[in-house]
């Protein structure tokens, strides 16, 4: 296992210096900013940030993320020259010995929150997600900003991606899902890559959007579209936990051989698709994490792990869920948690 923190670059106001002190860090997770969607990555901005990394002490070996142009989710006429270019960016990242890609496919909105900041029981602040709420929400007419909002797009682009994705439905995103791997996927192959698709977060539809990678019975189907290793998963506990119907430790046990990356983080469910983000333990929030590191161990799991979305404690700010405390304190408690349960089996 390698234990690695999310990195956004240099204006993070989390510093590469601050990451490297924390104990096991052995790599950054990161990306190329400031490259628009859909465009091949410079090869000296790739081997910058990797240098920047290694002048730190830490290994540049997961990009999170590549994004995935909305022009390849709709299927539509620019669909080719977007997977093409997502195959350029895929071998240069592997000639710079990038080892995993993390990406998602959700259509116009990622991870999505309604509160930012939500008071807890101890006096931290974290992200939280009501149904309600979102449910009232007009995404084109909220002045509401959450965190998984394209700030790029205007109200007018906004409108127009919408109406376009009304002929999309949840059939129709699995068909074109499976065009860009069947594209992709011998590429990384080729690359020396594995590619880690990210789960919906939440795992449902929003706004009328479909969402497929929610639960075990897609997630199966997914692996199976392209039946190769290289073709696989970033478990995030946090993201499929939302839905009290997942079983996380029995999803790792089937599809473990195809988990490249995993996100670990816990949540408390507070209601019918209700839930807010809490510290990493096991009894601060409704996920056992003790019994999913152990299904990762059994699983032979030897990929890269990062903690994710922590609260904001001891009075500091920065960017909503990746601020560098609670993070810091979610990968200490991790690899304590990893260590004593492989030495346990090793008995």
């Amino acid at each position: 296992m390698k234990m690695t923190f999310r990195w956004y670059g240099e204006n993070d106001p989390v510093t590469l210096q601050k990451i490297r002190q924390i104990p096991k860090m052995s790599g950054i997770v990161s990306a190329i900013y400031d490259v628009p969607v859909g465009e091949v990555w410079g090869e000296d901005k790739i081997q910058a940030l990797k240098e920047k990394a290694n002048q730190n002490g830490l290994a540049f070996e997961v990009v999170e993320s590549v994004p995935v142009h909305e022009d390849i989710k709709l299927g539509n006429q620019n669909a080719k020259k977007y997977i093409e270019n997502y195959c350029e960016n895929i071998r240069r990242l592997g000639r710079a010995g990038v080892k995993v890609i993390c990406y998602n496919f959700m259509p116009v909105f990622d991870w999505l929150r309604s509160e930012l900041e939500r008071i807890l029981p101890d006096g931290s602040n974290a992200l939280a997600y009501d149904e309600k709420t979102v449910l009232s929400m007009n995404p084109l007419t909220s002045e509401l900003s959450l965190p998984g909002w394209d700030e790029s797009y205007t109200k007018e682009g906004l409108r127009e991606l919408l109406k376009q994705y009304k002929t999309v439905d949840e059939e129709q995103l699995w068909r074109n899902l499976e065009i860009f791997l069947k594209a992709i996927i011998p590429v990384a192959e080729e690359s020396g890559i594995s590619m880690a698709i990210h789960p919906d977060d939440p795992p449902w539809g929003i706004f009328g959007l479909p969402r497929v990678i929610t639960n075990e019975k897609n997630l199966e189907r997914f692996l199976k579209l392209v039946d190769f290793k290289a073709n696989g998963l970033t478990f995030c506990t946090g993201s499929l936990g939302a839905s009290v119907e997942n079983d996380l430790v029995a999803m790792i046990h089937k599809f473990g051989n195809r988990i490249h990356f995993a996100h670990l983080r816990n949540i408390k469910i507070t209601g019918e698709r209700c839930f807010e983000e809490s510290a990493h333990p096991t009894e601060c929030g409704s996920l056992d994490m003790y019994g999913i590191v152990e299904a990762l161990q059994e699983s032979g799991f030897d990929g890269y792990i990062r903690p994710d979305h922590g609260r904001m404690i001891w009075g500091e700010t920065g960017r909503y869920g990746y601020g560098l405390y609670d993070r810091a304190l979610g990968a200490t408690y991790l690899t304590g948690l990893w260590e004593g349960i492989e030495k346990h089996a090793n008995k």
